[in-house]
């Protein structure tokens, strides 16, 4: 084994220049010879062999795309189980130089399920639209303009067909717990912010209870978009509630305040109906939202830098454990008070 697996599916190349498809300046998918977008329709009429080709070409993308991880965003994998020995099942995620020693702050990026993998927000819209909507890249870029360290997790890459399941990533919801316990936590990062697609809102929540002390004293922020997570005992999530947003599939104007159930993350439109473009139409939002966050917790914390009455006026002040309170999110809490009524 070469340390990191591979899908090959049997009839087709593993390298997506052997399909005759390269990514342009614009990260939009093209055919080589004639610069024409993704097609289909590999052969006429046959439905079976197309959704074949599709799906090979898919796989062969991401690892184009894990390439760019490493070659344009400076990554660098490390493995799952962390202490993988010998030949046995691993997958791995995906970190800056840095994320494991800045002392400052550390975004984790979740996909949500099925077939993508790290690095991808949705294989649908890298392949018919571009990197830039379809992929985590630019969320990394920008993470690093900002000076985050950044970890990248890999939670639906579980078992390799006849060889067996991955230690530490028996399904996703083992991935983020054991990611979590061996690489995140143990980060000096004294603030921790989380960037979660669907089902990856889904897995923060389950992972919450089970590290809920240890969560509430470092994670200001959880930005989810579209997220599909589910609160049982409501009471239980006061923590996770306090530093969440979730922009959700709406027609109404980006950030739009929407109904919220009691006990539940905020919700804001996502200015989409479109599920998985979701997180890319949201981005500039959710970057602002955690400045304000961070801004926030930091103004608590002492830690602001000539702080101004704006920013002391975002830190609520209400002696929560962790985060803190954002004025913004309270003034959303508000109007959607208002819609209730």
């Amino acid at each position: 084994m070469d340390g990191f697996y591979r899908i090959k599916r049997e009839g087709f190349p593993e390298d997506l220049a052997d399909f005759g498809y390269e990514f342009d300046k614009e990260g939009k998918l093209r055919n080589i010879e004639t610069g024409e977008g993704f097609k289909y329709s590999a052969r006429f009429k046959d439905h079976y062999y197309n959704e074949k080709h599709y799906e090979a070409l898919a796989d062969a993308m991401t690892i184009e795309v894990y390439k760019m991880l490493e070659s344009e965003c400076k990554l660098k994998r490390a493995p799952v189980p962390y202490d993988v020995k010998g030949d046995e099942e691993r997958t791995f995620i995906f970190h800056s130089e840095d994320a494991f020693t800045n002392p400052d702050k550390l975004l984790v990026l979740m996909h949500g399920s099925g077939y993508v993998k790290a690095g991808q927000w949705s294989r649908r819209l890298i392949i018919n639209d571009s990197l830039k909507s379809g992929s985590q890249i630019p969320f990394i870029q920008e993470a690093q303009k900002e000076g985050y360290g950044v970890v990248v997790t890999n939670t639906n890459d579980n078992h390799h067909h006849e060889l067996g399941l991955v230690r530490g990533s028996e399904h996703p919801e083992a991935h983020i717990l054991h990611v979590w316990k061996h690489y995140i936590y143990p980060a000096k990062a004294k603030h921790i912010a989380f960037i979660v697609h669907s089902n990856g809102g889904r897995l923060v929540s389950l992972l919450y209870p089970q590290v809920e002390e240890q969560f509430n004293g470092r994670v200001f922020a959880v930005a989810m978009t579209d997220s599909n997570h589910y609160f049982e005992r409501h009471a239980r999530y006061v923590g996770l509630q306090k530093v969440s947003r979730n922009w959700a599939c709406n027609r109404r104007p980006l950030d739009t305040p929407l109904r919220t159930n009691n006990g539940d993350v905020v919700r804001v439109s996502a200015g989409t109906k479109v599920h998985e473009e979701t997180s890319w139409l949201c981005f500039n939002s959710i970057f602002k939202y955690l400045r304000e966050r961070l801004a926030a917790v930091k103004a608590k914390e002492g830690e602001g830098e000539g702080t101004s009455e704006a920013t002391n006026k975002e830190s609520c002040g209400n002696g929560d454990k962790g985060g803190g309170s954002c004025l913004v999110e309270e003034e959303l809490k508000g109007e959607v008070k208002k819609m209730k009524t």
